[in-house]
């Protein structure tokens, strides 16, 4: 079963339950999916689905961040929206799993020291292994302590 069918079975049920607040952020989440779907002209694989949901809730969390401090309204609905989208969203690696891959990736590289230096030769192999699955800023930072 794919994303945006289960995406729509939430909805409907948001529907019964009469919760429009839940109905319309599960609706935007349709919406986006399927506009990638049809963009693509052929449907989505899980790894795409994911970076969909993932890519609604940085845009929903760049709301909240952005929103003027007397505006608790779009404040609310950001993270409501947030709360309801990861819900569907992957479990993201935590940092001790992408601390192993980053080690898989220094043998592959022959790099027994790491150095700064090292920096974008390792992200280059190491961001399509994690991609999806961890974020960025995450991986980043793990990296950078390895080096000290």
């Amino acid at each position: 079963m794919s994303k945006i069918d289960v995406v729509r079975a939430a909805m409907v049920e948001a529907m019964k339950a009469k919760n429009k607040e839940r109905k319309d952020a599960l609706s935007m989440l349709l919406s986006a999916l399927k506009n990638a779907e049809i963009d693509k002209r052929e449907p989505l694989t899980e790894e795409e689905e994911n970076a969909i949901v993932k890519k609604e809730i940085k845009q929903a969390r760049e709301t909240f961040d952005s929103a003027p401090e007397g505006r608790e309204d779009i404040r609310k609905e950001a993270e409501f929206r947030m709360t309801v989208y990861q819900e569907f969203a992957p479990e993201d690696m935590s940092e001790d799993q992408i601390r192993e891959v980053i080690k898989e990736v220094l043998k592959e590289l022959e790099l027994e020291t790491p150095s700064a230096k090292d920096k974008g030769k390792i992200m280059k192999v190491l961001m399509p292994k994690v991609k999806g699955k961890a974020d960025g800023k995450v991986v980043n930072q793990v990296l950078a302590s390895m080096f000290q």
